[in-house]
């Protein structure tokens, strides 16, 4: 039986996600499996990947063959470098704790880079929410200055027309005593 290392579809339309599964070659993409060993999700920022490390060993040492974008997963990962390291060890090039000391040093370093990518990633993210906390703010203090200019003009107009209306009582109260002052006038010289 020829066996593939490759991604089955999952998620939904604008959300996929894959699965890195095991299957005769024969099988249709999301058909019947033979092993899970992963997932692959490209949607996040480096790319998610968790993978069984020892099964992944396993399939390709027994001839498991991956597709591309699997093989390049797996490499990623440092796969297919144990599977080299581990052949080096069988020709009796050098000892297995060479080979994991290897293998280690090799995972340090990629380690460090993809730590590198994640904290710029972070960092100018920071930034960007910062930035757009700065330009809220300002927005905010503008509405906030047209607001207020808004409330000073209506209370100058209604303190306009306050003034306006004790203007107008008065003249009403000053007419009202000049109309009984004349009629009382009379009145009083009778």
């Amino acid at each position: 039986m020829a066996t593939k290392i490759r991604l089955a579809r999952h998620g939904h339309k604008d959300y996929a996600f894959y699965h890195i599964v095991v299957a005769d070659s024969r099988s249709p993409r999301d058909g019947k499996i033979i092993e899970r060993i992963g997932s692959f999700n490209p949607n996040t920022n480096p790319a998610a990947v968790i993978l069984n490390f020892d099964r992944a060993l396993y399939w390709v040492g027994v001839g498991a063959q991956p597709t591309d974008t699997v093989r390049t997963i797996l490499s990623n990962e440092g796969v297919l470098l144990m599977k080299h390291l581990n052949g080096g060890v069988a020709k009796g090039a050098f000892s297995q704790e060479e080979a994991q000391k290897r293998f280690d040093a090799w995972k340090a370093q990629k380690d460090a880079k993809n730590g590198k990518i994640s904290a710029a990633e972070a960092d100018k993210k920071a930034a960007a929410a910062k930035a757009l906390l700065a330009q809220e703010v300002e927005t905010n203090k503008a509405k906030a200055a047209a607001i207020a200019e808004k409330r000073a003009a209506a209370a100058a107009e209604l303190a306009a027309a306050a003034q306006e209306a004790a203007k107008e009582a008065a003249a009403a109260e000053a007419e009202a005593k000049g109309e009984e002052a004349p009629a009382e006038e009379p009145a009083a010289e009778a």
